[in-house]
Parts: structure tokens; C-alpha cells; sequence
């Protein structure tokens, strides 16, 4: 430790993300021994004195905040990562950059174009580090499948399709807003599935297969009002419920995607399909480790889909884990997005999706809500 540099980590928000991204930053002096780079876990920054003090305790921060402005003024503190909801990422992002620091946020970058456009003004007028936190890129299998496609086994591609199913917010009784509940509120979140789930297939989508150029798309909102826990009041929901739509990819090919919360039976099944010329490729988080995959060009009496089991040293990042054959899981996904930004810093290179990459989703998002809203095609504005 005493020859690694440290990247001094100021943390704000102690959520499910604040979870992952935390154990993400402990795991790599064990895993990514090589690096440079060695987080230390210096602060941690919530609203609540008795919760961010435990939050501290449990994951092994030195001190804690309870105001991020505190946080972001410490000369400790190399790095802010932020896991906030929505509505205070562009406020939290825009201080640290002016204040000299690196910067990581969970996606999705903003509520909107307009805030997320100041985020990239702001962190490119500072020239600080950034990188936001779409973390599925960095499952091995998603990484092998853009290998694939870039390499042109599957040919031209004709199709791309998604879908991001859950059923957690059928219930009527479920209120919208404050802890817990603020992706159900629109002033809190930005938009509802759209912004939550798509935001992850549109980035997977764009990484692997190229800019969406125009959109179509149809939304619903099932339960029209909830009430509101900070309020008591019941008011109007303004978030989408469910979304579904069609684009075009700047490669010619279409694309389809699905998401919503009133799947009934379905968690968190996040699946892509990609269909080309010559082969084919699909891939389901459920079976984070697998990849299927169909080529034509194989002889007719043996064709079929194969299963690509993704635990072995020479895929992306298995390397650095257990024997092949052996399974890694969702958290690894943030593990690799540590050390991959880690090793950005080295290099002094960026570490995609920089603040101007997830700017990008953030357009099609925004495309997509007008689009329904409008009931019209909407070009994205990204090419």
C-alpha cells in the first residue's frame, strides 16, 4: 500500500448504490493487485446523522458528513461519488468540479438533457475525471458480446432488441416519494421506467451497436395517484409506469425495447438480442455468465444456439477471478468499474461512459418521453 497512490473517496448517499459501489472499491487491492491507484474509503455524506454514522461503521469509512458541501470542501477528499437520487446529481456534480474533484454518478446522469448538459459543462470546464456508473458493461458476458459484434462474426446487423421486466410497483397501496419510493415521484426522479431501466439498455444498446438516431415510443401509467409519504397527500403520478419503443440505429438496423414494473413474476430480467447477417447473439442477467450465440455458417446437421459459459481467463476480466467454470455475480460488475477507472487515471485516459457519453442516453430518454407524450417520431439529437 505504502508505493500505491490513493484515491481518496468522499461517498454521498448510504442507498443500494452507496452499497455496491462501496463494496466495489474494498474488493480491488485483492483482485487488482497491479493498479496504481488504491481507493481508500475516506468519508461517506448523508442527510441523516444516525444513519450515515452506521452506514460509516459497516463498510469501514474513516468519518462521515451531513452535508455534501462539507464533504466536497475537505482537502482529503480526492474523488465524490455520488449515489444520491436523481434531482441532486447535477447540483452535487456541478460543486465538485468546481471545487477540483473527480467525479463518479450513478446513472442515470440527470432528470433531463438540460441538467445533464450543465453536468458535462461543468466537469469539462474543470477538466476533472469522470465516469458514470452503468455498471452492466462490465459484466464479462455483456463485454464479450460487443467483442463479438466488433470482430463481425454476426455481419450486418439488422436487429437489436431489449427489455428491462420487473413487478414491484403493482400494488395501489405502494406510495409514491421520499425514502425508498423517490423513483416513484417525478420531481425526484426525472421519468419512471425510462429513466430507471431503458437508461441501462439504451447505453448497453449504444455501447455495443452504435448511436440511436430517431425513436418512437408508446408509455403508460397504470395507477394514475398514490399518495405521497412526505406529504400524506394523495397527488398524481407523474412518472412512466411502462414504455415500449422502436428506433432506428445510425448502422441501419432496428431496434425494439421493452420496460416496465407491472410484469408480473419478473424481478429483474434485463435481456438483449442482437441479429445479424450471419449470426446471432443473446444474453439474459438471470444467467449473467452465459452467452448464447448462432452462427449460420455452421454446418446444417449441427446448427443450432450454443451456450458460451464465461469463466474462463481469457475472457474479459475472468482473468482476475476464480478457476473456469466458476461463477462471479452482479457486484463484480462495479468491481471491474472501479479498476477500469482506476486504471483510466493511469493512463490518463477517460473512462467511459464519461459525463459526455451518458449524456448521449440522457438525449434518446428525453427523445423517448417526447415521442409518447407527442405521439410522433422524435430524432435523439445523437449520431
Amino acid at each position: 500500500m505504502a508505493n500505491k497512490k490513493q484515491l481518496r473517496i468522499g461517498l454521498v448517499g448510504t442507498g443500494f448504490m452507496g452499497r455496491t459501489h462501496s463494496n466495489g472499491y474494498k474488493r480491488i487491492g485483492d483482485f487488482f493487485p497491479d493498479l496504481q491507484y488504491r481507493p481508500v474509503l475516506k468519508a461517506v455524506c448523508a442527510r441523516r446523522e444516525d444513519k450515515v454514522k452506521a452506514f460509516a461503521e459497516q463498510w469501514g469509512y474513516e468519518s462521515y458528513e451531513t452535508d455534501y458541501k462539507k464533504l466536497i470542501a475537505r482537502n482529503d477528499i480526492d474523488a465524490i461519488d455520488i449515489c444520491t437520487p436523481n434531482d441532486s446529481h447535477a447540483e452535487i456534480a456541478i460543486a465538485a468540479a468546481a471545487a477540483g474533484k473527480i467525479i463518479l454518478c450513478e446513472k442515470p446522469l440527470a432528470r433531463n438533457v438540460e441538467e445533464a448538459q450543465k453536468m458535462v459543462d461543468a466537469i469539462e470546464k474543470a477538466g476533472v475525471a469522470n465516469t458514470v456508473w452503468y455498471n452492466y458493461r462490465r459484466l464479462p458476458a455483456v463485454t464479450l458480446a460487443k467483442q463479438i459484434v466488433e470482430s463481425g462474426k454476426l455481419g450486418k446487423i439488422f436487429h437489436y432488441r431489449a427489455n428491462f421486466l420487473q413487478d414491484w410497483t403493482i400494488s395501489a397501496d405502494l406510495p409514491q416519494g421520499g425514502e425508498g419510493l423517490w423513483r416513484m415521484d417525478i420531481n425526484a426522479a426525472g421519468s419512471g421506467v425510462t429513466g430507471d431501466l431503458l437508461a441501462h439498455c439504451i447505453d448497453t444498446a449504444m455501447w455495443i451497436n452504435g448511436a440511436i438516431t430517431d425513436v418512437s415510443a408508446v408509455t403508460e401509467t397504470f395507477i394514475k395517484e398514490r399518495m405521497h409519504q412526505l406529504t400524506g397527500k394523495v397527488q398524481k403520478v407523474g412518472i412512466d409506469d411502462a414504455c415500449i419503443f422502436h428506433c432506428h440505429f445510425s448502422n441501419g438496423s432496428l431496434g425494439l425495447f421493452e420496460s416496465t414494473r407491472y410484469a408480473r413474476g419478473h424481478k429483474a430480467l434485463y435481456t438483449f438480442e442482437i441479429n445479424g447477417a450471419d449470426a446471432s447473439i443473446r444474453w439474459n442477467l438471470h444467467d449473467l455468465n452465459r452467452l448464447e450465440y448462432f452462427d449460420h455458417r455452421d454446418e446444417s446437421i449441427v446448427r443450432g444456439w450454443r451456450s458460451i459459459l464465461v469463466t474462463d481467463g481469457d475472457q474479459p476480466y475472468m482473468k482476475r477471478w476464480w478457476v473456469p467454470g466458476l461463477n462471479i455475480g452482479y457486484e463484480h460488475s462495479f468491481v471491474h468499474q472501479v479498476a477500469d477507472f482506476l486504471e483510466s487515471l493511469e493512463k490518463g485516459a477517460p473512462c467511459e461512459p464519461t459525463f459526455r457519453n451518458a449524456l448521449l442516453t440522457q438525449k434518446v430518454c428525453e427523445a423517448v418521453i417526447e415521442s409518447a407524450n407527442s405521439r410522433s417520431w422524435k430524432d435523439t439529437g445523437v449520431k
